[in-house]
């Protein structure tokens, strides 16, 4: 897992990205349809971004408030815990 963490001198938002690989590009994909309809609670002062890039899950934050970041990226953090709990539990995805 690789994050990065640094504040935008131009807009003055806090960033924080977190790149997660899995062992397959359909267990990336399968992350990103369960980690998705998530949406921020909050309507305003942060966006998050996902994305898969072959077998490599890919969130962005963008945020007005430390806080309000540490909040969002903590839940997210849970949220995928589950996932990869869940995803280790019925192994790995079958193809139909």
């Amino acid at each position: 897992m690789e994050t990065d963490g640094e504040t935008n001198q131009e807009s003055g938002k806090l960033e924080f990205s977190l790149d997660v690989p899995f062992p397959s590009a359909r267990e990336a994909s399968i992350a990103l349809r369960s980690l998705s309809p998530d949406r921020e609670p909050r309507k305003g002062g942060i966006t998050k971004h996902l994305t898969v890039a072959g077998s490599t899950l890919s969130v962005r934050w963008s945020a007005d408030e430390a806080r309000i970041l540490r909040v969002s990226v903590n839940s997210f953090l849970d949220h995928l815990k589950l996932v990869l709990e869940t995803m280790e539990m019925f192994g790995p995805p079958v193809d139909l």
